[in-house]
């Protein structure tokens, strides 16, 4: 039976994917983990699996992520030693080069001031100032991360960017390894984290990373919500080290209506929505993954779950 089990504690991704399978992979047929049919599947596709779901599924094969990172894996301690994919959307650069273009200018041209003016019923503009005079530091510089690096610095500010091996992008100024960590971070006034999670970069954003930028920047994060320190982000953001935080990613989503992020001065929200890969691509290379498994053929989009990605 050509069975597939969506796994997630996001009940409306769960009726999306359903409806997304239906449509543009017909010839699998999509069920829910208190599905007797589950037992069946020989694929998971999954975002934020509940703990034990993975476990409970004996015909299992292949593990879907149905997004780029493989990360919100570990939240079910059961997921078994099998091989893993994740879903490549070739829309997903332009989505996130759009979302951070936004974010950049929301700090840039001072609309988090603005907003808080509003609010306050006080009428005071921004500073005005060139793109050229504002450092923007993006974390992370693989497909995505260079895309937007490269995007900002043709838009006009400043840009330099890290990541764990040296790139080169034109107009960027880069950073590579440990050791330029520091460098990197100095002066930076808008930081952008873009970077996967793993054992080396969780909790990257804390006091010891804010603590070099300048006085009053901003933080975007983009990553995984594993990054980030909440208790030295609410540290920073008292004592005014950071002005704001735009989070888009967190270490439970949906993020629960009583998690303290919601109310923090400071922090404005949104909902894992920076780029995703739309459900009808990921029901095709689910569908893809699933023949090729029965075809014997190698699997597309793997991913290496000690790497994170």
């Amino acid at each position: 039976m050509n069975t597939v089990v969506l796994l997630s504690r996001d009940s409306l991704l769960l009726k999306q994917l359903q409806a997304a399978f239906a449509r543009s992979a017909p010839q699998l047929t999509a069920v829910l983990a208190d599905d007797p049919r589950a037992k069946n599947a020989q694929v998971a596709a999954c975002w934020f699996p509940l703990p034990g779901s993975l476990a409970a599924l004996p015909n299992l094969q292949v593990i879907h992520s149905v997004a780029a990172g493989i990360d919100h894996l570990d939240h079910d301690p059961s997921c078994p030693d099998l091989p893993v994919c994740r879903v490549v959307d070739p829309g997903h650069r332009q989505g996130m080069t759009e979302y951070v273009r936004w974010a950049v200018i929301h700090f840039h041209r001072g609309f988090d001031q603005v907003l808080l003016q509003h609010r306050e019923q006080r009428w005071e503009r921004p500073l005005q100032r060139a793109a050229g005079q504002f450092k923007v530091g993006v974390m992370g510089l693989g497909s995505l991360g260079s895309a937007i690096a490269q995007d900002l610095a043709t838009a006009g500010y400043d840009v330099r960017g890290w990541a764990r091996s040296s790139k080169q992008i034109s107009g960027v100024q880069t950073f590579a390894g440990g050791q330029d960590l520091k460098p990197f971070l100095e002066g930076v006034e808008l930081l952008i984290n873009l970077l996967p999670l793993t054992s080396e970069t969780r909790g990257i954003l804390g006091q010891a990373t804010f603590d070099q930028l300048a006085n009053g920047a901003a933080l975007v994060n983009c990553g995984r919500g594993g990054h980030l320190d909440i208790d030295d982000l609410e540290h920073a953001l008292q004592r005014g080290k950071l002005r704001g935080a735009l989070l888009d990613v967190f270490e439970q989503e949906p993020l629960p209506a009583d998690h303290r992020l919601w109310t923090m001065p400071g922090v404005t929200i949104t909902p894992h929505m920076a780029s995703a890969a739309s459900h009808d691509c990921i029901a095709e290379q689910v569908a893809e993954n699933f023949r090729r498994l029965n075809a014997g053929e190698p699997l597309i989009n793997n991913a290496d779950r000690l790497l994170g990605y």
